[in-house]
């Protein structure tokens, strides 16, 4: 169906709806960018590109990755609609949000 949607859309010159997989970069103690939207079935992947270990850990629990160090990388795929916040659990004061339509 997902398909048919974006195969119909190129074909009429529509811009297609359908977000792709995001990355996250992390770098200066910052998620850039701090807010993603996606489609139910997409996955996002952060990047650790500082200097210092950092985590991205969601608020409710639903994922977690380990410490990251510099160039090290974490990827989760969403499969539920909403809204899903997370920070950095060794700098909490680091946060972004997952928005899944």
């Amino acid at each position: 169906m997902r398909s048919l949607a974006c195969a119909l859309a190129l074909a009429f010159g529509a811009t297609s709806a359908f977000a792709e997989d995001a990355t996250v970069t992390i770098k200066n103690f910052d998620f850039n960018p701090m807010n993603v939207t996606i489609t139910a079935g997409s996955s996002v992947t952060w990047k650790n590109d500082d200097g210092e270990p950092h985590t991205v850990t969601s608020v409710d629990g639903a994922f977690r990755s380990g410490a990251l160090d510099t160039n090290q990388s974490f990827t989760f795929k969403f499969y539920k609609t909403g809204t899903y916040k997370y920070l950095c659990s060794i700098h909490p004061k680091m946060v972004g949000t997952v928005t899944v339509k």
